[in-house]
């Protein structure tokens, strides 16, 4: 038997182009999300602050919402689970790109350089593990609640958005205590930083999520429209 033409006759893997755009953006934000932590952010004017993941792991809350929404609770899981792939091997790539030896350009014309790099990468390793407790708690727990909140009224736009609302504010004021403790405890003082950070997500959650969540859903589902038209 030709195994080629096997192969060429087997029906293509069909896929909702929604769920995959949207799969893809939240692989990146898992990692981009771990990056960005290490800066905080002052919330001006006053002396609180964010650490910089806030903004990626907004958009995974909204993007893990969204494919609640339209795909059900239990592909959202399955996506928020496989979330740990690219976070494992972004954080294994570091420590190899960390071990492995500066070329000899570098190390001779740009020492500032390759000292910045290592110096916050090499100070990370308490955010890449800190990440995935925090990750894995408030998303899983995001799509519990989410999923639970359904009711007759909730299919409406208001029921998404409280819906959105309600979830993401719950969840990201449980991940920014896990988060917040285990990266930054001992470091410095993190009184501050957690009250901003808890104060920040609630607030983003409750003015910014919901729209996100509605816009989301109603681009994935002009994305699986768009596949459905015939070429």
């Amino acid at each position: 038997m030709d195994d080629t033409a096997t192969e060429a006759e087997r029906p293509a893997v069909s896929m909702p182009l929604g769920l995959f755009v949207f799969t893809l953006l939240y692989g990146g934000m898992t990692v981009l999300a771990g990056v960005l932590a290490f800066k905080q952010v002052q919330l001006w004017p006053t002396t609180l602050a964010v650490e910089s993941g806030i903004f990626a792991f907004l958009l995974l809350v909204v993007i893990s919402s969204t494919l609640s929404q339209l795909y059900g609770r239990a592909m959202a899981q399955r996506i928020v689970w496989w979330g740990f792939l690219p976070l494992g091997l972004s954080a294994v790539l570091m420590q190899l790109v960390l071990i492995l030896p500066a070329s000899a350009e570098m190390v001779a014309f740009r020492p500032d350089d390759l000292a910045a790099f290592e110096q916050v990468h090499r100070a990370t390793w308490r955010v890449w593990l800190a990440g995935p407790a925090a990750y894995i708690t408030s998303l899983l727990l995001n799509l519990w609640i989410f999923d639970r909140l359904r009711s007759a009224g909730a299919e409406t736009t208001l029921g998404l958005m409280v819906r959105g609302a309600v979830a993401s504010a719950l969840s990201q004021a449980i991940d920014s205590v896990i988060f917040i403790t285990l990266a930054f405890y001992g470091e410095f003082a993190i009184r501050d930083l957690m009250i901003g950070q808890v104060l920040a997500k609630v607030a983003l959650s409750v003015v910014l999520v919901p729209f996100l969540i509605t816009g989301g859903v109603q681009a994935a589902r002009w994305l699986d429209r768009k596949k459905d038209k015939p070429a």
